[in-house]
């Protein structure tokens, strides 16, 4: 019988083309609710889990955020990051457009274009957010 291959994202792609090892959680999920809800669904601890956020400046160029899942984004501290006059989130209707990602599975890793990404808080192991919606864990 042969062993059924996980579906890889983009993300995937690029870490394993870096030999760099992660693991895959996943978890039904039939409504994508917030990232709180997954680490809960996932019992990983929140400040190890991190969202994506995406938004669009004043010039229509996109920046890409990522802070911890229990944090909320300054809009005027952001556009000053990114020298934009204001910025604002993008629809959840664009996001598939401009990332290669749906909502929820967004991760700044592999869209489909790079754009600036601004990260509020490293660490040496973390859980994003990574398509179908899995996460990863990066070691």
């Amino acid at each position: 019988m042969a062993k059924e291959k996980t579906p890889k994202t983009n993300a995937m792609r690029i870490l394993d083309r870096l030999k760099i090892s992660y693991e895959v959680l996943s978890y039904q999920c039939d409504e994508f609710i917030d990232g709180i809800h997954t680490a809960d669904t996932l019992g990983i601890p929140h400040e190890n889990c991190f969202k994506t956020l995406v938004l669009q400046g004043k010039s229509k160029g996109y920046s890409v955020f990522v802070l911890p899942i229990e944090e909320e984004l300054n809009l005027k501290e952001c556009a000053k990051a990114v020298n934009e006059k204001s910025v604002e989130m993008i629809h959840v209707k664009d996001i598939n457009a401009v990332t290669g990602y749906i909502r929820g599975c967004c991760t700044a890793l592999g869209m489909k274009k790079e754009y600036p990404t601004i990260i509020t808080r490293v660490r040496l192991t973390a859980h994003i957010s990574a398509s179908v919606p899995e996460s990863l864990e990066f070691s």
